[in-house]
């Protein structure tokens, strides 16, 4: 009987991307999200990293902490899933759906979108490019604890 391969270590998640590596790029990615750490989070940029969340464009770990922190302070209770979506080279595509309750109302949100994603030579995300949609939804309709 053969032993399970292991995951591919973190150091070698660089270009250019095999589906293997592409697809443990993107759960590496999913688990950091999911922690709500924007210090953790921020590591997997380069240090000018350039950014487009929705209708905001800014570059730089810094900002890319001070989005996180505000995005985190508004959306409650986030949980997040990734998808490979494609690969090449030195690019990523997902697409994602996550769930949060609003800071706000407390009202339960679902959002579904896109990132496209471009490496450095040292697997650092140098640019994501994100579009989303967000909807109510009930607390029972949630899929993601």
């Amino acid at each position: 009987m053969t032993q399970p391969k292991p995951p591919p270590s973190p150091s070698s998640l660089r270009p250019p991307f095999t589906e293997e590596t592409a697809r443990a790029k993107v759960k590496a990615a999913e688990d950091a999200w999911n922690t709500r750490d924007p210090e953790r989070v921020a590591l997997a940029y380069t240090e000018d990293s350039a950014w487009r969340n929705r209708t905001e464009f800014f570059q730089g770990r810094e900002a890319i902490k001070a989005f996180l922190r505000r995005k985190w302070a508004r959306e409650l209770d986030y949980k997040l899933m990734k998808e490979l979506w494609c690969y090449t080279g030195n690019r990523i595509s997902v697409r994602f759906e996550y769930e949060w309750r609003d800071a706000d109302t407390g009202q339960w949100m679902r959002t579904h979108g896109n990132e496209h994603w471009e490496f450095d030579d040292n697997g650092l995300m140098r640019r994501r490019d994100m579009s989303a949609n967000d909807y109510p939804i009930a607390e029972t309709e949630r899929r993601y604890r």
